[in-house]
C-alpha cells in the first residue's frame, strides 16, 4: 500500500455490534486523511466487501 499526500486510507469496518460500527464510521468519517469504504457484521460479509471494494485498511 502507498499512500500519498493526495490521498485518504481507504477503510472497511467490520464488527458484530451495531453501535461499534457506527461509533468507529462516525470517527472515520470526521478524521482527515481516512475515508470510510464499508461496513460489514459478519465475516462472510467482510470477505465480500473486501473483495469488491479493496480497502486498505480492515478495522474488525
Amino acid at each position: 500500500m502507498t499512500v500519498t499526500a493526495d490521498s485518504n486510507v481507504r477503510v472497511l469496518v467490520v464488527d458484530d455490534h451495531l453501535i461499534v460500527r457506527e461509533g468507529l464510521s462516525l470517527i472515520l468519517e470526521t478524521a482527515d486523511g481516512m475515508e470510510l469504504v464499508g461496513e460489514a457484521a459478519d465475516g462472510a460479509a467482510a470477505v465480500r466487501l473486501c473483495r469488491e471494494l479493496a480497502p486498505d485498511v480492515v478495522l474488525m
